[in-house]
């Protein structure tokens, strides 16, 4: 491994090298078993039972017990060693894993929404999922590997130590076939890394594809999309069924390795047995040879391919996805920076679900950088999915949208803002909740920002170090904070899908006002008449049909906003105050 995976490596091993000379100390200890198992053995037969002397034979064993009493009371301590060095790894992990994602949230389209992240459609989306199981895994699969390698290394030292003091002539019997089945592993691993990694992206994609499945089973059958659907998740699972047989062909190395570096010198010394017999080996020798290979080389050999091949390649993979970033279920194009925030919508049709009928359909729209546009219509009309289209978080069925002159979905996410009627807060000081989206702020900036859009009041009862509780927020404080937020983001076409909804008409005007003075171009979902009478232009989505042109044109032109007028009009004038709450637009008729 290299670069930043190899150095939180490093830094998990040397970290505290006191913990790794202690581990060391007590894998000595741990392998007294390994090396007085062939002595205890060939003495107690030659010394002890094939002698007629059966105490000392069993003198001899009881030393072999002795030996595990003490391995027992090691592997206690090389536990806690082990937890020592793997804990702060994996505080590194997440340590990485979090910065990283709330760094990256800034980067994907800005979408102020309650959903937890702040911002929506971008970031590191599946920064939970790393948090919450590569991490472990990784963690883990450290821990096995620091458990194996150590544990081979120390019983090999061991064991050929325990054999050149007993009968150096079985040496290169046993260690040759083991350094070639452990090089012949050690050579596979590459291969094992790939296809582990293959693997572990097809896993991700069903998961993913299952997830989105699932969460809009209700959606799919009612649109009638089953056939599709159950196709691209079979896809992903056929794709997994590949990577999968793949990685079962490349791991059957680790069973060649193991019967070249485990059984084979079990073979050559029985084999050899006449031979060694006659250069004066006893019978207890050979035995005790055996005893060697059996009980402590090949197990341990065992460990190593199983944990390397397995916990060794899983660790290499998990590391690349954390420190590397997720292959993405859905690669997009590269972002383009838009010239200028003109909006232009042509022949644009959307539904959601093949078999749906389009909420909008041949939409034709041009709106001028530095316009301010009014949506309005009744609820469930399709304003919020034309908002949508219009961010870039929806794509078209058919037509295109642009942002001066690049697709909406490929323009570079910065260019763009939309809020939606549920603002997000997040658990920090209210100078970092500002900020988020413009780091380099000013001060001054940030105190215009508050003045602008009435939130002295919060910053008085905070103030500049208290972190705010969402929940202690009224929502229409939410939904200020949300806009001062956006208002200081360079984002150049700003969206507000309703994100006024819970503040007062004067407080709704303000807010308006200060993004049409802001400069770019603003787009305002209505909640009330009156953002339209203050928009340049009011767009009046009826069904299929829509309607542009000044507020003034459209009371003369338009049945439907003629009657949202009225509808609003008669029960509190445009510059009133607080407004009751059924004077806000009416509600789109629902079939019954």
């Amino acid at each position: 491994m290299r670069g930043a995976a190899g150095g939180l490596l490093r830094r998990a091993l040397l970290r505290e090298p006191r913990v790794i000379v202690r581990l060391a100390a007590w894998s000595v200890a741990e392998v007294v078993p390994a090396f007085a198992a062939g002595h205890a053995v060939a003495r107690a037969i030659d010394e002890g039972f094939a002698a007629g002397r059966p105490v000392t034979g069993l003198a001899w064993l009881g030393v072999l017990a002795a030996g595990w009493l003490v391995a027992a009371v090691a592997a206690r301590q090389i536990l806690l060693g082990i937890a020592a060095v793997v804990e702060p790894f994996r505080d590194d992990l997440l340590t990485h894993v979090v910065s990283r994602a709330v760094s990256g949230l800034g980067a994907g389209p800005v979408v102020d929404s309650g959903a937890g992240s702040g911002v929506l459609g971008g970031g590191d989306t599946s920064a939970v999922a790393r948090m919450n199981h590569q991490v472990e895994l990784a963690r883990d699969a450290l821990a096995a590997i620091i458990t194996v390698v150590r544990s081979f290394v120390f019983t090999l030292a061991g064991v050929a130590l325990g054999m050149a003091t007993l009968a150096p002539a079985v040496l290169p019997l046993v260690l040759t076939p083991v350094l070639l089945g452990l090089v012949s592993f050690l050579a596979s691993l590459p291969a094992l890394a790939r296809r582990q990694r293959g693997f572990i992206v097809a896993d991700e994609h069903v998961s993913a594809s299952v997830a989105a499945m699932a969460e809009g089973l209700r959606d799919v059958v009612a649109c009638g999309a089953e056939p599709r659907v159950a196709a691209a998740v079979g896809r992903d699972v056929a794709a997994q069924a590949r990577a999968a047989r793949a990685l079962a062909r490349v791991t059957a190395a680790r069973t060649l390795a193991l019967a070249l570096g485990g059984w084979l010198p079990i073979l050559l010394l029985l084999g050899a047995t006449p031979w060694l017999l006659g250069r004066g080996v006893t019978a207890g020798v050979v035995l005790g040879s055996l005893t060697y290979v059996m009980q402590s080389l090949t197990p341990a050999l065992a460990g190593l391919v199983q944990g390397l091949g397995v916990s060794g390649v899983r660790l290499a993979v998990t590391l690349d996805r954390i420190l590397g970033g997720a292959v993405p279920y859905e690669v997009a194009g590269p972002r383009r920076p838009p010239e200028g925030a003109g909006l232009e919508l042509r022949g644009v049709a959307f539904a959601y679900g093949p078999a749906a009928e389009p909420v909008i359909d041949g939409l034709d729209l041009v709106v001028p950088e530095g316009e301010h546009l009014a949506v309005v219509g009744p609820s469930g009309i399709g304003k919020s999915t034309l908002a949508g289209l219009v961010a870039g978080v929806l794509r078209p069925s058919e037509g295109a949208v642009t942002i001066g002159g690049v697709p909406a979905a490929e323009a570079e996410e910065r260019s763009r803002a939309l809020i939606p009627q549920e603002a997000y807060v997040f658990r920090a000081v209210l100078v970092d909740n500002l900020t988020y989206l413009a780091p380099d702020a000013t001060e001054a900036e940030v105190d215009e920002a508050v003045a602008v859009f009435g939130l002295a009041g919060v910053a008085e009862r905070y103030g500049s170090h208290t972190v705010i509780d969402p929940a202690e927020l009224s929502a229409g404080e939410r939904q200020l904070i949300a806009l001062a937020r956006t208002y200081l983001s360079p984002a150049r076409l700003v969206v507000l899908d309703e994100a006024t909804c819970h503040l007062d008409p004067a407080a709704e005007a303000r807010a308006e006002a200060a993004f049409a003075a802001r400069g770019g171009t603003l787009i305002v979902v209505a909640h009330r008449i009156s953002s339209a009478a203050r928009a340049r232009r009011v767009l009046v989505m009826d069904g299929s049909r829509v309607r542009l042109g000044t507020h003034e044109e459209l009371t003369a032109a338009s049945p439907l906003y003629a009657d949202l007028v009225g509808h609003w009009a008669g029960r509190q004038p445009l510059s009133a105050g607080p407004v009751a709450q059924d004077a806000d637009l009416p509600r789109r008729p629902q079939p019954a």
